[in-house]
C-alpha cells in the first residue's frame, strides 16, 4: 500500500491520478479536506482508504496497518510562501515530515517528500542539486515557508538512520489541472486564462528590479504531468537518495506564459501583447520575498536515469488550457 498525504491538494492528487492510471490502487489518502473545494481533486480516484491527517500516526501505530505500507509520497504541508505563522509551518512542514521519515526508516520503506525550490532563496548561490550537505546550509530563503522546507533538508541529509530509499524534490513552479482550489497561490496560467475569459485582458506585475523588464522576471515552469512522472519513478525506480530538483531545466518570462496562455484560450495565435497585457505594481508585502530568476539544474536526475522528455512551455499550457476549457477541469 502506498501511502500519500496531501491527498486531495494539487500535486498529491495528480500523483494518485498517475497511480491509477498504472493500475494501482491500494493507497491510502491522507490529508484535511477544510471548507475549499479540493474534495474534488479525488473524486474519480480509486483507492484503498481515507485518513484524516492528524490520525495517520495513530492508524500507523496498528502492526496490522503499518505492514502494508510500501511507499510513501508525502506532500501534506502548509505550501503558501505568504504564510507568517512560524510555528505553524515548523508544525506541519518540519516535525510531521520528521515523524514520516522515522517511520519509514524503522520498516525501510521507500519515502519521497516534497521539498521547495523556495529553499534556495533568491538564487545567490544557484540551483544546483548537486552539492554538498555543507552548501546547502549556505542556502538563504526568503521566507517562512521557504525555511520550513530548508531546514527539513538539512535534517535528512544528517541521520544514519534512513529509509530505504529517500528523495527531497525540490518543486519550481508547478501549473496544471487539480489547482483550482489554490486561490492567489494558483499558478500564472490558471489566473491568466480566468482574468482573459472575464476582462479580455491580464496584469502582470512590474519589475522592481534593476535589470529586469516589465514582465521579463523568470521562472522555470514544469507541467504537472511531468512532476508526477518524476516522483512515480523515484518512488519506485532504484534510485540514489538525495536532493533532487524537479523543473524543466528552462527559465521562461512571465510575458511569454501569459501570451501563450492567451493565445491558446483564444486559439488565435496573432494576438500581440500590448494589446493584453497591462504592468501593475507588485504588492509591497512580496517585493522583498520575490525570485526574479529560477532555473532547475536537472542533470543530476537525468544521470541516475531519468530519460523522459519534459513538456515545453508551449506544449504543456496548451494542454492545460485544454481542461480549463472543459466543464470536467479534472484529470
Amino acid at each position: 500500500m502506498i501511502i500519500v498525504t496531501g491527498a486531495a491538494g494539487f500535486i498529491a492528487s495528480a500523483f494518485v491520478w498517475k497511480l491509477n492510471e498504472m493500475g494501482i490502487k491500494d493507497i491510502l489518502l491522507v490529508d484535511k479536506l477544510r471548507t475549499e473545494d479540493k474534495w474534488l481533486n479525488i473524486r474519480k480516484r480509486d483507492y484503498y482508504d481515507w485518513c484524516d491527517r492528524d490520525e495517520l500516526f495513530t492508524w500507523l501505530e496498528n502492526p496490522e496497518n503499518a505492514e502494508k505500507i510500501t511507499g510513501v509520497l508525502h506532500m501534506g504541508a502548509i505550501s503558501a510562501t505568504t504564510e507568517k505563522d512560524g510555528d505553524l509551518l515548523m508544525k506541519n512542514n518540519y516535525e510531521y515530515s520528521k515523524k514520516l521519515w522515522e517511520f519509514c526508516a524503522k520498516r525501510k520503506i521507500n519515502y519521497v517528500y516534497a521539498s521547495s525550490a523556495a529553499t534556495y532563496g533568491g538564487g545567490e548561490q544557484g540551483y544546483n542539486d548537486e552539492v554538498t550537505p555543507e552548501e546547502l546550509k549556505k542556502l538563504m530563503p526568503l521566507n517562512k515557508y521557504g525555511y520550513s522546507k530548508k531546514i527539513f533538508d538539512d535534517w535528512a541529509l544528517k541521520q544514519k538512520e534512513t529509509p530505504n530509499q529517500w528523495a527531497g524534490v525540490k518543486f519550481f513552479n508547478v501549473y496544471g489541472p487539480q489547482e483550482y482550489h489554490k486561490g492567489r497561490m494558483a499558478s500564472m496560467v490558471f489566473h491568466t486564462f480566468n482574468q482573459y475569459k472575464d476582462n479580455g485582458g491580464v496584469k502582470l506585475f512590474k519589475s522592481h528590479k534593476e535589470g529586469y523588464a516589465d514582465g521579463e522576471q523568470l521562472r522555470d515552469f514544469v507541467y504537472i504531468k511531468d512532476v508526477v512522472d518524476v516522483l512515480y519513478f523515484l518512488l519506485f525506480e532504484k534510485v540514489p537518495s538525495g536532493i533532487y530538483n524537479l523543473g524543466t531545466g528552462e527559465a521562461r518570462s512571465f510575458h511569454d506564459l501569459a501570451l501563450e496562455t492567451i493565445r491558446c484560450a483564444a486559439n488565435d495565435h496573432s494576438i500581440k501583447s500590448e494589446a493584453v497585457i497591462e504592468f501593475v505594481p507588485m504588492p509591497e508585502d512580496l517585493r522583498g520575498k520575490y525570485q526574479y530568476f529560477t532555473e532547475a539544474s536537472m542533470e543530476k536526475l537525468k544521470k541516475v536515469g531519468y530519460t523522459k522528455k519534459f513538456y515545453t512551455l508551449e506544449e504543456g499550457v496548451k494542454d492545460y488550457v485544454e481542461y480549463l476549457s472543459k466543464e470536467d477541469r479534472y484529470l
